[in-house]
């Protein structure tokens, strides 16, 4: 298949391994960070720490948007979605991550709320079509990537007159993220140490290369966008290499195929129509980040469901057992966690890293990348 096939081919990884072995310098280290679910699902899957010389270090970012949502977040959409009259829906991963009271939005459906699986937010809009006398809520949860289909669907309700359908909205932002970690004390001290990133792929399409530039010129930390491919993330360490190598920090794009530097302006404007920041949003693992989030305009005001229902938002800590927090800042890895493997798996989830087909444990745990953690 075109554009797949080609970036998976074994000699063509095995060469730029090789390139990448000649390119380390033997006296130092590189700490290189993913910033994406997809870079962290393709690295395990595809066994691509083997490929690398033990002076990389690959380090699992908060790229995947159902494991840093809060768990207050989850019990809010729990809440609303006991309202009577109410029909919740949203993806299907989020059905299973853990709220609090040993709870989920599974369990609240096992209970008796009417909380549906959709593909997409399109599919939420058609059942408050097909409903008119019930409240549709879709939860919406994301990165960049899916934030503009939700704000579709809102400027599609606004336009056929629905007055049943309103949105949980929980879009975060990718450069916010990465500017919480490395303005974070213990990224600039004695924490986790961080040479450059490997930028996200799709949520680049849609807002292009140039955010990341702020953090070369800042920081002095280079960004590299990739592809999810195999040969893609190694074609971007292998450039992360030799911008370290150097000295240099810019903001480079190796996956020219989808990404230009100015992103994709129509979705860009579409967002900016129905969505404003918010002054502050919480994460799960970094906290209260400000300029974090989105949060509906007030011009779309009456798809809000933050403001058609009560939610408690409350500020829940995460299970006293589970490393999810620190897996995403990427302080551990998934089987530095005493719960990986044994009381946390993904048929029985103690946290969001393991359930989400993004998350870092998932992602470990299915391709068994943890049987080797030690080497």
């Amino acid at each position: 298949m075109r554009y797949i096939d080609e970036f998976r081919d074994a000699a063509l990884a095995r060469g730029l391994a090789r390139a990448i072995a000649a390119a380390v310098r033997p006296d130092r280290r590189y700490h290189i960070m993913e910033f994406c679910g997809g870079h962290t699902h393709a690295i395990a899957r595809y066994g691509l720490p083997d490929l690398l010389p033990p002076a990389i270090r690959l380090i699992h970012g908060p790229g995947c948007p159902v494991c840093v949502l809060p768990v207050g977040r989850i019990d809010d959409a729990i809440a609303i979605a006991r309202q009577p009259g109410v029909i919740l829906c949203t993806y299907g991963d989020l059905m299973r991550v853990p709220a609090s009271g040993r709870t989920s939005l599974l369990k609240a459906k096992a209970a008796g709320a009417d909380i549906r699986m959709v593909l997409s937010a399109g599919d939420a809009l058609a059942i408050a079509e097909r409903n008119p006398e019930r409240e549709v809520v879709f939860l919406a949860i994301g990165f960049e990537t899916t934030t503009p289909p939700t704000a579709v669907v809102i400027r599609a309700a606004r336009d056929k007159g629905l007055t049943n359908f309103s949105v949980f909205c929980n879009h975060v932002l990718t450069p916010a993220a990465i500017r919480a970690i490395l303005d974070s004390p213990e990224e600039a001290g004695a924490g986790v140490p961080l040479d450059g990133f490997i930028g996200p792929a799709h949520v680049s399409v849609v807002i292009g290369s140039r955010p990341y530039e702020i953090f070369a010129e800042e920081h002095r930390k280079p960004v590299v966008v990739a592809g999810f491919e195999p040969l893609d993330v190694m074609q971007a360490v292998l450039m992360l290499v030799g911008q370290i190598n150097d000295g240099r920090a810019l903001a480079e794009n190796q996956f020219t195929r989808a990404v230009t530097r100015d992103g994709n302006r129509k979705a860009q404007a579409l967002v900016a129509e129905v969505f404003e920041l918010r002054p502050s949003f919480e994460w799960r693992g970094l906290g209260a980040i400000p300029d974090s989030a989105l949060r509906i305009r007030e011009a779309f005001a009456a798809f809000d469901a933050e403001r058609r229902f009560a939610v408690p938002g409350r500020s829940v800590a995460d299970h006293k057992g589970c490393a999810c927090g620190e897996i995403l800042r990427g302080r551990k890895a998934p089987a530095d966690c005493a719960l990986f493997g044994t009381g946390c798996t993904p048929e029985n989830p103690v946290g969001s890293c393991m359930v989400s087909s993004e998350g870092a444990c998932a992602a470990h745990y299915t391709y068994g990348r943890f049987r080797n953690h030690a080497a």
